[in-house]
């Protein structure tokens, strides 16, 4: 199969779908690889490393998206890439499409197959092309939220940690997923005062376990989150409904009664955001105000980190793009798992959750596929 893999064009976003040594990978399996010039520039690999790799060089994106069978990328396409989308293509990516109704009509309208690493699933239950990406936000949001805190952009003015002799900061985060455990842990090791909200005992139970008294659980019912959202200096949304928007769980209501200066991060702003005044934010101008509350909203916040996040991301979908090149659409027939990826179909809806999230109809994968 020819793949493709375009530079990508979302604001701030450095990573890239395949890196040199996820492209070696495909050549040695019998594929050809053809990227963008200047693809690779955000994680330091130059067009020569691609070409060690193995890999063509494309003078432009049209030329990606004309001659690739499979367009391999990290971030949901943008509007000028909607329409060099066609059918008969596969597009393998991120897709967060329960909040986007914009884009998932350029998807249907191109009619091209798209598989979201947001909604494969594992064996577990997991999200496995979705979590490596977690663990990244999960870390940087509370590095986010230490910045955010400072006084001369509008924070609390707290050192997240404290000092001795004076209080640490309080974080909440809300949902003790991948996200969540990697954000607690981050706090915990800063020396905040951590807490965590789930629904699920077991997961409150895990991590209770994993984190021995040096953060507090608790079930997440609306009188502990309100009572932890008032006296937080920190709230981290980290919560996940795969392939739906995400619930809205903090309303304004409940911001105005939070601590001047206080700071939100909202992981799940991929999702729509889980906080009621939450809207996308770019590196570039990560955070804004509402009723005194700091808002940090980046969409991609990954991006930031991209020799990290990229190489990360590639581990991860490798064995199920390597699977799609050497199979095409079998591989989704063959493997239930990355079936539950697949979203758009010939101007079709596939996943139940983004039917119906966005009021259209669903079409069963397997029907789609026929």
């Amino acid at each position: 199969m020819r793949v493709g893999v375009p530079k990508e064009i979302k604001p701030q976003e450095y990573r890239v779908g395949l890196t040199p040594a996820a492209v070696r990978e495909y050549v040695a399996a019998g594929h050809s690889v053809l990227v963008e010039t200047g693809a690779g520039n955000g994680i330091h690999a130059d067009d020569l490393a691609y070409q060690a790799a193995g890999a063509e060089i494309a003078a432009d994106a049209a030329t990606v998206f004309a001659e690739a069978d499979m367009i391999v990328k990290v971030k949901e396409p943008q509007p000028s890439e909607w329409v060099r989308l066609r059918e008969g293509q596969i597009l393998f990516t991120y897709l967060h499409l329960a909040p986007d109704p914009e884009q998932t009509q350029g998807l249907l309208a191109s009619k091209v197959t798209g598989i979201a690493y947001e909604t494969v699933s594992d064996a577990h239950g997991g999200c496995p092309l979705l979590a490596p990406m977690s663990e990244v936000a999960g870390r940087l949001a509370i590095e986010a939220a230490c910045s955010s805190l400072r006084r001369n952009l509008g924070g609390r003015g707290l050192l997240l940690g404290g000092v001795p002799g004076v209080a640490p900061a309080r974080v909440v985060v809300i949902g003790g997923g991948v996200v969540g455990t990697h954000a607690a842990r981050m706090a915990v090791g800063l020396g905040a005062d951590v807490a965590i909200l789930d629904k699920s005992l077991p997961r409150l139970r895990d991590l209770d376990e994993l984190f021995e008294g040096r953060a507090r659980t608790l079930f997440a019912t609306r009188e502990a989150l309100e009572a932890e959202v008032m006296e937080a200096d920190v709230v981290i949304g980290a919560v996940l409904v795969p392939g739906a928007a995400a619930p809205k769980l903090v309303s304004r209501a409940m911001l105005k009664d939070m601590k001047p200066g206080a700071v939100v991060v909202d992981v799940a702003i991929d999702q729509g955001g889980c906080f009621e005044t939450s809207h996308a934010t770019t590196h570039e101008d990560p955070i804004y105000e509402v009723d005194g509350v700091i808002h940090y909203c980046v969409a991609n916040m990954p991006g930031a980190v991209p020799i990290t996040s990229a190489a990360a991301l590639n581990h991860a979908t490798l064995p199920f793009g390597l699977a799609l090149a050497g199979k095409g659409l079998k591989a989704l027939t063959d493997d239930p798992h990355l079936l539950n990826g697949l979203n758009v179909h010939r101007g079709q809806v596939t996943n139940r959750a983004v039917a119906d999230s966005l009021g259209l109809a669903f079409v069963d994968p397997k029907v789609a596929l026929g």
